[in-house]
């Protein structure tokens, strides 16, 4: 486990000084694209009748909006790329370089959110969600944008992701933070708004129903269905219910 860091609330103090500027700076470079387009816009349509014109730039703002979601991802994505680390499974104080690191990561989601919830499902949200380092297989559909950690999330083939669902690959305790995979089988279904905690291993087939919520390190055997808060068994893979 890692050492404490010397310092770690003045640091903290300092990046955090530096960081909420920076967030709103990143909106701000997201949005030039379309401020852009708007200008040429404006200025190619400014002898037009004003209803006409009106309708144009109503347009062109919409597009502007679409062109910010991508250009917002982009750039917090390959800021995730650069920042994620590459790791199975780690803990440490919670005055630490690497809860500072996962900060870092959590702030670009969170800045990544307002676009990313227009974005999914589809290839935009899957490849930001691949840049922040989340292992997604061919044919997976996911339909929320809370997969948070990516870099500690592994989704199969085919599975499906239901909207607002959480997948959370870490968890603070008395001793500091842990990070932990999450691994996700093959043709998995993740029901509408169900938690996923860290360390969790779902087999493929399974089934957590909606709003369940599964407990950090819970083990899923392949074909059953679990449903419930906390989540259990509730139909085996033979078809039968546990007694």
């Amino acid at each position: 486990m890692a050492k404490k860091l010397r310092g770690f609330n003045w640091i903290q103090a300092v990046l955090s000084m530096l960081v909420m500027p920076l967030g709103f700076i990143l909106w701000g470079l997201a949005a030039a694209p379309g401020i852009y387009l708007f200008w040429e816009v404006g200025s190619a349509t400014s002898d037009w009748v004003e209803w006409q014109r009106a309708m144009i730039l109503g347009a062109t703002m919409g597009i502007g909006a679409l062109m910010w979601c991508l250009a917002d991802l982009l750039m917090l994505g390959t800021l995730g790329m650069i920042m994620r680390p590459r790791l199975e499974d780690a803990k440490a104080p919670t005055e630490s370089w690497l809860t500072i690191r996962w900060a870092f990561l959590s702030l670009f989601h969170r800045l990544a959110l307002p676009s990313l919830k227009w974005m999914v499902p589809s290839f935009v949200g899957t490849f930001y969600f691949r840049m922040m380092g989340c292992k997604v297989s061919k044919g997976a559909q996911i339909n929320s944008p809370f997969i948070n950690d990516c870099f500690m999330v592994e989704i199969g083939e085919r599975t499906v992701i239901g909207g607002d669902a959480t997948i959370n690959g870490h968890l603070f305790e008395k001793d500091g933070i842990h990070l932990s995979k999450v691994r996700i089988g093959s043709k998995v279904v993740i029901g509408t708004m169900a938690q996923i905690n860290p360390g969790c291993v779902i087999g493929d087939g399974a089934v957590v129903a909606s709003k369940a919520v599964l407990p950090k390190f819970t083990e899923i055997p392949a074909g059953e269905v679990w449903g419930g808060i906390p989540a259990k068994c509730i139909r085996r893979a033979d078809g039968s219910k546990p007694e």
